[in-house]
């Protein structure tokens, strides 16, 4: 069965991977899996045929036969469930995995997200100023106990997984405002992660993706 992601037309980031398809990518790289991206602009984000896959009106999608999923983390989980290479086998071992997805989506990445959301979103709001430290602060926070829990080891726990796969590309989000640079141990784990060579193709395809000329060609 023929795999089928959506992306941004135009992503934002301008390919630099920060967009969430490229964690999508990134799995289906890591587990050997071909698949095809269906460009989408913001117009057609909220038409009824992308909503009928997405009901929040976003990107990206995966459709697999009569599969249609939304949301990275149960697109990752599923790429990862079907296909080896991204959960141990042993089942405690890939229970904790599943942890990490969970915990990079719903522990670490919040603070994030609402970082870019102050600054590119409320910059103007008079509050803003007195806002972004606080946030920094709770991104601070969680990094500090994350590196505590990484320690001098390669990866969460032992070989890599989705939750790696799923860590790092949060924490991807936070480098651009050098607060990841402050946490040695998290900015060589995430370098280490971009070195994979899945994660090599998964953003160049990306990068090539957002660089293609208007027809596609």
């Amino acid at each position: 069965m023929k795999i089928t992601i959506t992306a941004f037309e135009r992503s934002p980031d301008g390919g630099m991977g920060l967009a969430r398809d490229t964690r999508v990518r990134w799995a289906l790289e890591e587990a050997g899996q071909p698949y095809a991206v269906r460009p989408v602009s913001f117009a057609a984000m909220k038409q009824p045929a992308h909503l009928a896959l997405h009901p929040f009106g976003q990107i990206p999608t995966y459709e697999e036969g009569g599969l249609a999923l939304f949301e990275t983390g149960a697109i990752v989980f599923h790429i990862a469930s079907r296909y080896p290479g991204l959960l141990p086998d042993d089942a405690d071992a890939r229970a904790r995995a599943i942890t990490w997805i969970f915990a990079a989506l719903n522990t670490v990445e919040p603070p994030i997200l609402e970082l870019a959301t102050a600054k590119f979103a409320e910059g103007d709001k008079p509050w803003s100023k007195e806002r972004l430290p606080l946030i920094a602060d709770r991104i601070r926070h969680r990094l500090g106990q994350l590196s505590a829990h990484l320690g001098d080891v390669e990866w969460l726990d032992g070989t890599f997984s989705a939750g790696d796969l799923m860590m790092a590309s949060v924490l991807l989000r936070v480098r651009p405002s050098g607060i990841l640079d402050e946490f040695p141990r998290l900015a060589a784990y995430v370098a280490r992660a971009e070195a994979r060579p899945a994660y090599q193709r998964a953003f160049a395809d990306q990068l090539a993706f957002n660089t293609r000329s208007p027809t596609g060609g």
